[in-house]
């Protein structure tokens, strides 16, 4: 991705090269294993994912999740959807229910239910109505105390019934851990088919893709601002990077940085008014402040260094980015109005790719370890670090609104994909399209209700 580390060091070494040959630049970013964007796969527009959970929590609780009366005839398997979210996010372990033939209306045999080891039930039915709706409904069983949880019912179009069922997750995710389940919320991430390029807006576990942008030039380094309604990213079209804003709601768009030099790696600031940008433009990468409407950019960052990948922390306070001022990269932290900058990452010789929780704990980062590019994750609080995958090619990892899971790219037998994990690494989950690669995921937030 241009606003990695070895992108930022082109623009600052040949700054009238931004729109160079892209097979040049894939190949020299290829042996660093994390520009691998160019070479993304064919993704067809309505691709479905197939979603693979593999490891094991050191808690789970052991869900059974009844088929939803009604599912044969509808077009989405409400159930089998539901139980989908619940084990991608490492809380749910799912028993087998085949053969439960009961809806929201029945009371279960609990004590058949607790024989089959079920802490909880999910029953529901979905029945199409005659203006072409679909009428929703569910109920969440405590089988251990016996209890009714609740449920509640939709009225929705065909269009929206995926999106129901993510809700329905929520539902249960948020009565049984406590939490706010993140299943109804969308990410970001960019394809390649053929010569062209994507940016696409899809449900959270990589279903149901929007195209937001289509072009003959890379979309790189998408970003969603605090409230949900907008990307910001990194366009080609103008044969360099350039950053734009685009409302999802109607694909509208407008023009962030377009300064001369590079303009990459756009990142919102939490209230919504303001991005942190690297821009090249007095000839050498450096963090800026522009405004979310435009105009002239603030210089943040005053080294003589590469400074680049900017990500605020979630109080707004603090600006984390990389740097090569310690003689390679590492991750470093200043005060969001620039200012003097502290070194935050020590557990290796080269760490890049900073994201932020929502919950201000944990920073997520890739770092090189014997060549390889591995996500970890550090406890800010304690500074103790943990690389959490096997892989060796990671890169832009992105966390979930509530904070419990991490988007990520990587490669595994020569292809790419997108993943999410737990934050301790034991559960992942892999998004792959049945006909290509997926790349550089960003999380976006919670819905507004």
């Amino acid at each position: 991705m241009f606003s990695s580390f070895f992108e930022a060091v082109k623009a600052q070494r040949c700054p009238n090269q931004a729109a160079a040959s892209l097979g040049t630049r894939r190949a020299a970013l290829g042996r660093a294993l994390l520009a691998s964007w160019l070479l993304a796969a064919l993704c067809p527009a309505m691709a479905q994912f197939r979603v693979d959970v593999t490891g094991v929590g050191l808690t789970q609780l052991p869900i059974a999740v009844a088929a939803f009366r009604g599912d044969d005839a509808a077009p989405q398997k409400i159930g089998a959807i539901v139980q989908a979210d619940l084990e991608r996010s490492g809380q749910f372990r799912a028993l087998d229910a085949t053969g439960a033939a009961m809806d929201e209306a029945a009371r279960p045999d609990f004590s058949l239910w607790r024989q089959k080891g079920a802490d909880s039930l999910l029953v529901g039915s979905v029945t199409k109505l005659a203006d072409g709706r679909f009428d929703l409904r569910f109920r969440l069983w405590d089988v251990a105390r016996g209890q009714d949880l609740g449920g509640e019912k939709y009225a929705v179009a065909q269009g929206d019934l995926r999106q129901s069922a993510h809700r329905i997750a929520d539902f249960v995710y948020e009565k049984l851990t406590g939490d706010r389940g993140v299943f109804s919320t969308r990410i970001a991430y960019v394809t390649k088919a053929a010569q062209r390029f994507n940016l696409w807006v899809a449900d959270s576990d990589g279903e149901n893709p929007q195209s937001a942008l289509n072009s003959s030039e890379p979309i790189i380094s998408p970003a969603w601002s605090p409230d949900g309604s907008q990307l910001a990213y990194v366009s080609f079209e103008s044969r360099k990077p350039v950053v734009y804003a685009h409302e999802v709601a109607n694909g509208k768009r407008r023009l962030l940085a377009n300064f001369r030099g590079s303009n990459s790696a756009p990142a919102w600031a939490p209230d919504g008014r303001s991005l942190a940008v690297t821009l090249s433009r007095d000839g050498g990468s450096q963090l800026f402040l522009i405004d979310a409407a435009g105009g002239e950019p603030r210089r943040l960052s005053q080294s003589a260094f590469i400074d680049t990948e900017p990500a605020y922390a979630r109080d707004g306070r603090s600006l984390y980015f990389v740097s090569d001022r310690g003689g390679a990269p590492q991750i470093y932290r200043m005060p969001a109005g620039g200012g003097s900058a502290e070194r935050v990452t020590f557990t290796g010789s080269y760490n890049i790719s900073p994201a932020l929780s929502p919950d201000g704990r944990w920073l997520a980062y890739v770092s090189r370890v014997g060549g390889a590019f591995k996500l970890h994750v550090m406890e800010i609080a304690t500074g103790n670090t943990n690389a959490i995958t096997d892989s060796s090619a990671d890169e832009s990892p992105s966390f979930s609104p509530n904070s419990r899971l991490i988007a990520y790219a990587t490669q595994q037998q020569g292809r790419e994909m997108l993943m999410t994990t737990t934050l301790d690494g034991r559960i992942k989950a892999r998004l792959a399209g049945q006909a290509g690669d997926i790349r550089e995921p960003d999380w976006g937030p919670f819905q507004k209700p």
